[in-house]
Parts: structure tokens; C-alpha cells; sequence
């Protein structure tokens, strides 16, 4: 009996772009929302199951939101500033791609920590129901990069390998049609913590913060892996792009919170999700 190969590639979007009428939907902005929304509703459910107020997180996630975009958006600007020269404007074209997370998360923490601390919320809990939620919206929006054929690794073969156009390829690589499809090892990486995470919480004793912490470990020790594999453009510091050196500082500081956070000691809510339920907690001291 003879097999036959059925998958030779990841086929990508011609334009990224779904006509609804009059109306041009960018297919980066709604998987972005969609990230965004699954998050939030998760992020809150849990909160929720600690013992807290849902409509107090409510009431934070819009600037939380906001916070992570303009977040994101600056550092993708700051960081790339050479695409931008003479043409600023493009600067605010959010739907054509360049989100750097270090700035969503920075972004959006600065202004949960900031105003939870104004409104007297308990920041270890908040950014603890936050960590799952975040990771899993990363999986989500890493598809994005699909949709506009972007960030992608050299050249392969490989089944799963993603189909892109002429227009999208780097000058060295112009011959090559299929490429390493590195957004989709980041969102399956980003699934695996979001697992690892609620596995860690429901059987490891951990102290207020350290969730949070253990999630940027997680995700910087892949991102730096991931990093050296994309072949877009980036700012180079010696021999690493500048977000492999970021991804590097970012583990550190995470190692050095979650060690903090342990020697810290305030215990984070028990027995959180055991019933199978990646929102469930207690809410007993």
C-alpha cells in the first residue's frame, strides 16, 4: 500500500485582508482581539475564583489594554526606528504588523500595578490570574504574523514548512518559496507554558508573584531559541539580535523575582484550578 504525502506546506493569506462590503477587515487586528478578548475573560474568571471583585478587574482591563498596545507599539518604533524615517505616520499603522511584546507587557503592567495599587487591589493575585491569561493570548496573536506573512525563519522544506510570497522574502532568500514557520513554534511553545503554568499552580506550593515570574522564564528562554531563528530584520548588539539580549535580561530578572517572591513569603491562593478548571481557585486564606 503506497502513502502518499497530502501536506507539503502551510499555505499563507494572498492579502491578510477580509472585504466585508465597503469595509477592509485586516485579519492581524482580529486574531489581536481575539487574543486580547479570550484573555481578558480568562484573566477575570480567574481573579473571580481568588476571592476578588470581578467588576474591579473590569474596571482595568480597557488601560490594561491600552496600555500593552501603545506599549507594544513604541518598542516595535524605538527599536526599529530606521523603518520609520521619513515616514512617521506609519508609525500608527498598528494593522500592518510590529507589536513587540516586551512593550505589551510592560505597557499594560505598569498600568495594572499602578492603578491596582491606587485602588488598593491585591497586585500578587492580579498579576498571578493575569500570567495564564497572557501566555495564551501570545498563542493566539502569534498567528497574526500568519495573516501577514511575517516573521518567519530561513528557508525549509520541512511539511510544515509556510508558504510565502515573492514580495514577502528577504532579498538573499528571494529563490526560496517555504520557509521555517517560527510563529507557529512560538504559539505551540506559548500553549505549553499556558498547560505547564496551570499544572505548576494546581501541585507546586508557590508564594504570591511567582506564577508571573516562572511565565516570563518560560517564555524568554523559548523566545531567545525562537529569536535566533527569524530572518527579518533587526538591530544586532555583537553576535545577538537586540531581542535575544532582551529575552537574556528579561530570564534573569524573572529568576531574580521569583526567588523575591519565594523569599517574600505571602502564599498564593491554594489549590488553584484542581477541579480541572483553568479559572478555579479557592478563595480560603
Amino acid at each position: 500500500m503506497r502513502l502518499v504525502t497530502v501536506v507539503a506546506s502551510i499555505p499563507s493569506p494572498a492579502r491578510g485582508v477580509i472585504e466585508i462590503g465597503p469595509l477592509p477587515l485586516h485579519l492581524y487586528g482580529l486574531i489581536i482581539a481575539v487574543g486580547v478578548l479570550v484573555a481578558a475573560w480568562l484573566a477575570e474568571r480567574r481573579w473571580v475564583r481568588r476571592g476578588h471583585d470581578g467588576d474591579a478587574f473590569s474596571s482595568l482591563v480597557l488601560w490594561m489594554v491600552l496600555g500593552g498596545v501603545v506599549g507594544a507599539r513604541l518598542y516595535h518604533v524605538i527599536t526599529d526606528v530606521q523603518l520609520f524615517r521619513g515616514r512617521w505616520l506609519d508609525a500608527f499603522k498598528i494593522w500592518e504588523g510590529g507589536l513587540g511584546i516586551w512593550g505589551a507587557v510592560m505597557g499594560g503592567g505598569i498600568v495594572a500595578i499602578v492603578l491596582a495599587r491606587r485602588r488598593h487591589l491585591d497586585v500578587g493575585d492580579l498579576i498571578d490570574s493575569i500570567a495564564p491569561a497572557l501566555v495564551l493570548a501570545q498563542a493566539i496573536g502569534r498567528w497574526g504574523n500568519w495573516a501577514n506573512q511575517e516573521l518567519f525563519g530561513r528557508p525549509s522544506t520541512l511539511p510544515w514548512a509556510v508558504e510565502i510570497d515573492p514580495a514577502n522574502r528577504p532579498p538573499e532568500y528571494a529563490a526560496y518559496s517555504t520557509f521555517q514557520p517560527t510563529f507557529l513554534y512560538e504559539s505551540l511553545w506559548c500553549l505549553a507554558i499556558f498547560a505547564t503554568l496551570l499544572v505548576v499552580e494546581r501541585r507546586v506550593r508557590l508564594m504570591k508573584g511567582q506564577l508571573f515570574a516562572l511565565y516570563v522564564m518560560l517564555y524568554t528562554a523559548g523566545r531567545f531559541v525562537l529569536e535566533n531563528m527569524r530572518t527579518d530584520p533587526a538591530n544586532r548588539f555583537g553576535p545577538l539580535r537586540l531581542n535575544a539580549w532582551v529575552a537574556l535580561v528579561c530570564f534573569v530578572v524573572a529568576v531574580l523575582g521569583f526567588v523575591w517572591a519565594r523569599r517574600r513569603g505571602i502564599p498564593a491562593v491554594p489549590d488553584a484550578g484542581r477541579s480541572g478548571d483553568p479559572g478555579v481557585g479557592t478563595t480560603e486564606p
